[in-house]
């Protein structure tokens, strides 16, 4: 009997409904009453077969809604002999609770004259007790869907004893119960290979694997993995392109060393060796493999934790007491809830600034929470745990080891770099044109200009509505000549209600058979999303044909919008029904006996497809939160293909690890709120450390009308966002920065601004491209060593160089900074700030920013202009901000700007500047793109420079037109005509 799920609150269908039908089977010998039965197999096609294969008992009952499968707490956890069993409880009137509260085992025996309670120190069965070797900080939660009683608790073998301790759990594991090692850990060609048994404790949820493996590769000095498996059953791994290597032999000189431990159960502790530090420690317990639940629970270092994601985090710096967050991809609005990508990554900063990184490579709903050891606990419902460390040492360098792994950040297109602008809800062509004309007369700069679902014929990919919109593609062409390029949005569906012949992405894709499939593997996924009037199939882009004809489809829809790159939206992928149109199975793949309750909804396909649906890559139960890194990848080929070969961009709403090698994001939907503002800095900063660094928001918030004020400000901060666009949604007032005088004033300034550091910003593009690392960076990234920078989340860099003080607070006309122990220049006059390694207090007025340039670092400039098609050949020039010692260094990456591969292919120009001993040297390190020789330094400032000089010479030859002001210490070199192609030097 087929038994669906046809609505989001109807989770559960009773067993019973169905069991009259199944044959009557023996019940086993077991103390366990029906009322306390945990059900184990509650989905319809409950059997005696089915059942066992679960580990779990199968007893039918009489009672109406009684599980006849169900979970053994009976189970005996010693291993000691019978005969070899010393009593605990030698009086009579022993009970299991008794002999538990005692700290003793009870285990039943038909053998007669052998006690069922004894001793046994390798092994706890629980009780209402409150162990004195588990402090409340280190708790392991032994109930994590909330809701515990006494008898549930102890009937799992676990602790209860209530806490003082705000959200510490009151139901917790024993450190004894999980894994213990079968002999020693065995050396291989890459590390080591350990054999695991399951401590035979009461299941959680069945399906428990009893023997596991662990290996241990070392796969570089700076990276470890450590992966638990089933060897015996293969299960689902998730796949990584390009994938990370695996070396055949171990690392030379590990920064690493790691030790393994059977006391209290099977643990290991990941050691740096330079310090003897150590970064990661089990020893708390809590390790669960089982088909459908995993654990690990570790002590951390220090709480400075960072990453996880994505949500709506209160702070970049982690709360750790007790706070949990799901990692599932969700199409959800900004909030404090699992949101549209997945990123188990995080970083921590040990006592002596020493940074390690983590990635727990697994794509199945799962959760973390932040533990008050301080530590975490990770929870998840399929795959594996496949753990991947990188030792860093400096912040900078775990994150460049990182992207090393997943994929080094993909190169941007110049323009890319440049404003943004969009709107869902323009509704007509005039509006979009009214937009951008405002921009323009307000003398904002723009690069791109986007195109929502509101231009597309009743919301169906590859169309655009030839009324409201008519005109368009001759007014994209046109935007082209301005230095204006337009991207598109598409979503991952096609809508199939229109007629035969008459819509090709539907024919094609049905002649191509590339739809996601539900659970049959032959009948394509049907849902309702943005199509009007009309149902939806999904791409299947892990498919050879799904992409082909993805591609094909952009193609061909390039030839009628002239689009320059792609704006992948709803690749959760998002459905506006619970599954599909039919509703789900009742099976294990749509209702897990165990949903991490930090991933919203009250079924895990809410808001998306039936999680028992087929894609190429697996089980949309695994692969789901891999959908929109999938669709990325193929994305970009298609925009490439249909740019006729250019770089082109991919900005994605969902993401997961790799998914920054092929794309950019945005924080999705956002509100016109001032906490969304300070949130969306937290944001762009942890999307850097997931190696998405091409990353903004909806500047000025898409739900809700905003304000002059907030808009102001927030255009400010988008100005320095790497991806700056202003955007809004359907049915709110404009905000495009034109329409206020006093916005336009703020936004003219910032992006003016930013427009003359891009040069600055390509080359650090170019750095993490080829290198890996953050361009938006956290103060602590560059100052480790200090801890007043740790909890700071509404500063940030630009590289390691230029600091941005945003004003996120309603009202203000001063921001309160911190600035590190070093040098800081004001941007806009070169003075040197007299705070260092202090808080500052800076006037803010509504039209300004503070920002400010690091000591010891070179910025190179250009001459802005009101799009980078312009700028790009106007005059450069080249900030160096001296540090203590009269000392600066830096470098300029130059290329075509949209050609593919400039770097891999020796394409580009590289020249690297630096100050000493009061002279400026460039030097020319690559010289491979010919045109920038065209290309000249027209203006060097020099900041921070104690005295007058007598003389200025470049290349040897005294120069007249320079001034030099005493009171600021900036010295301005001008008119020159230096090519940047050349080598050159300036003394003073």
């Amino acid at each position: 009997m087929e038994v669906f799920i046809t609505s989001v609150l109807t989770t559960f269908v009773l067993l019973s409904f169905a069991r009259g039908a199944l044959a009557q089977g023996n019940c086993p010998p077991l103390n366990v009453q029906d009322d306390s039965r945990r059900d184990c197999y509650p989905w319809s096609d409950g059997s005696q077969a089915n059942c066992e294969a679960r580990g779990c008992v199968w007893c039918p009952s009489e009672t109406a809604g009684v599980p006849w499968c169900f979970i053994d707490d009976e189970v005996c956890p010693s291993q000691i002999p019978e005969s070899s069993r010393s009593d605990c409880y030698p009086e009579s009137g022993a009970t299991r609770d008794l002999c538990v509260a005692r700290g003793c085992v009870w285990c039943p025996t038909s053998t007669p004259n052998i006690p069922w309670c004894f001793s046994d120190g390798a092994i706890s069965m629980g009780g209402q007790v409150c162990p004195v070797d588990v402090a409340d900080d280190d708790r392991v939660d032994c109930f994590p869907t909330n809701g515990a009683s006494p008898e549930q608790c102890v009937a799992k073998g676990c602790y209860w004893c209530q806490s003082s301790v705000q959200d510490a759990p009151w139901c917790f594991l024993p450190p004894s119960h999980g894994y213990r090692m079968n002999g020693n850990p065995v050396p291989t060609p890459k590390g080591y290979r350990v054999d695991l048994q399951r401590v035979n404790t009461p299941s959680w949820y069945g399906a428990d694997v009893a023997a596991i493996q662990v290996d241990v590769e070392f796969h570089t000095d700076s990276r470890l993995r450590v992966k638990i498996y089933d060897p015996f059953n293969n299960r689902y791994e998730v796949p990584m392109f390009p994938a990370i290597p695996s070396p055949p032999s171990q690392a030379p000189n590990p920064l690493y060393d790691i030790t393994f431990s059977n006391s209290p159960s099977f643990n290991f502790k990941v050691i740096r060796r330079s310090t003897g530090i150590v970064l990661f420690d089990t020893s708390i317990g809590g390790l669960q493999f089982a088909d459908q639940f995993l654990q690990f629970a570790a002590r951390l270092p220090s709480s400075n934790v960072f990453g996880f994601g994505e949500t709506m985090h209160p702070a970049f710096k982690h709360n750790m007491n007790w706070k949990t967050y799901g990692m599932f991809g969700r199409d959800e609005p900004v909030s404090q809830t699992n949101l549209y990508g997945t990123h188990p990554f995080f970083t921590t900063l040990d006592p002596n600034g020493d940074m390690f990184g983590a990635l727990i490579l697994n794509s199945n709903a799962q959760e973390v929470t932040m533990t008050p050891a301080p530590g975490l606990i990770y929870r998840t419902i399929g795959g594996i745990l496949d753990l991947y460390f990188f030792l860093g040492p400096q912040p900078e360098s775990v994150i460049s080891q990182y992207t090393e792994a997943i994929g080094h950040p993909v190169m941007p297109p110049y323009w890319a770099l440049g404003f943004h602008l969009s709107r869902y809800g323009y509704n007509t062509l005039d509006n979009m044109k009214a937009a951008v004309d405002r921009t323009k007369a307000a003398g904002i700069p723009q690069d791109v200009q986007h195109g929502d679902i509101d231009y597309f014929e009743r919301n169906l990919d590859f169309t655009y509505d030839p009324v409201r919109f008519a005109g368009l593609p001759d007014y994209v062409r046109a935007l082209k000549t301005d230095g204006v390029r337009f991207i598109t949005l598409l979503d991952p569906f096609i809508g199939i209600g229109e007629p035969p012949g008459s819509y090709p992405p539907f024919d094609r894709g049905e002649a191509l058979n590339v739809w996601v499939k539900e659970s049959d593997g032959v009948t394509p996924a049907e849902a309702v999303c943005w199509p009007e009037n009309m149902n939806v199939y999904y791409g299947d882009y892990g498919h050879a044909n799904g992409g082909n004809w993805w591609i094909e489809q952009c193609v061909n829809f390039h030839d009628t919008i002239e689009f320059d790159g792609l704006w992948v939206d709803m690749n959760e992928p998002a459905s506006f029904v619970a599954g599909s149109v039919k509703g789900c199975f009742n099976n294990k793949w749509n209702l897990p006996l165990y949903k991490p309750r930090a991933v919203s909804g009250s079924v895990i396909f809410e808001k998306t497809l039936c999680t028992d649906y087929q894609m190429a890559l697996g089980r949309h139960y695994d692969v789901h939160s891999l959908y929109g890194r999938t669709m990325a990848q193929i994305s970009q080929q298609a925009a490439q293909q249909s740019t006729g070969g250019k770089r082109s961009i991919i900005i994605s709403r969902s993401s997961f690890p790799g998914s920054g090698h092929y794309s950019g994001r945005w924080l999705g939907d956002n509100q016109s709120a001032w906490n969304h503002l300070y949130h969306s800095v937290i944001g762009v900063l942890e999307f850097n450390l997931f190696g998405l660094p091409f990353i903004g928001c909806d500047i000025c918030g898409f739900f809700q009308d905003t304000t002059m004020e907030l808009c102001a400000r927030w255009m400010e901060v988008g100005a320095f966002f790497t991806f700056s666009r202003n955007h809004n949604g359907l049915g709110w007032a404009d905000q495009d920065p034109g329409l206020w005088p006093e916005v336009a004033a703020a936004s003219r300034e910032a992006l003016l601004i930013r427009y003359t550091l891009l040069p600055y910003l390509y080359t650090l593009f170019h750095e993490v491209h080829s290198s890996g690392g953050t361009v938006l960076r956290p103060l602590l990234h560059e100052f480790p060593s200090d801890a007043s920078t740790y909890t700071i989340d509404t500063q940030f860099l630009w590289g390691p160089a230029f600091l941005i003080t945003p004003v996120v607070t309603q009202g203000a006309t001063s921001v309160n900074g911190y600035f590190p122990d070093a040098r800081w220049y004001r941007y806009r006059d070169g003075v040197l700030e007299p705070a260092r390694g202090n808080y500052a207090t800076i006037t803010a007025p509504l039209e300004f920013i503070p920002l400010h340039v690091r000591g010891g670092y070179i910025l190179p400039t250009q001459e802005p202009a009101l799009s980078t098609m312009f700028s790009r050949s106007n005059p450069m020039g080249l900030i160096a901000a001296l540090d203590d010692n009269g000392n600066a260094a830096g470098s300029l990456f130059w290329d075509e700007g949209d050609t593919p591969d400039t770097y891999e292919n020796g394409q580009y120009f590289l020249g690297s500047y630096s100050v000493s001993q009061r002279t400026l040297t460039g030097a020319v390190d690559v010289n491979g793109y010919p045109a920038a020789s065209s290309l000249q330094f027209a203006t060097v400032l020099v900041w921070g420079v104690a005295s007058q000089p007598s003389q200025v010479l470049v290349n040897g030859v005294p120069w007249s037109t320079y001034s030099y002001d005493v009171g600021t210490q900036v010295l301005d070199i001008s008119q020159l005509a230096i090519t940047i192609t050349s080598s050159f030097t300036i003394s003073w």
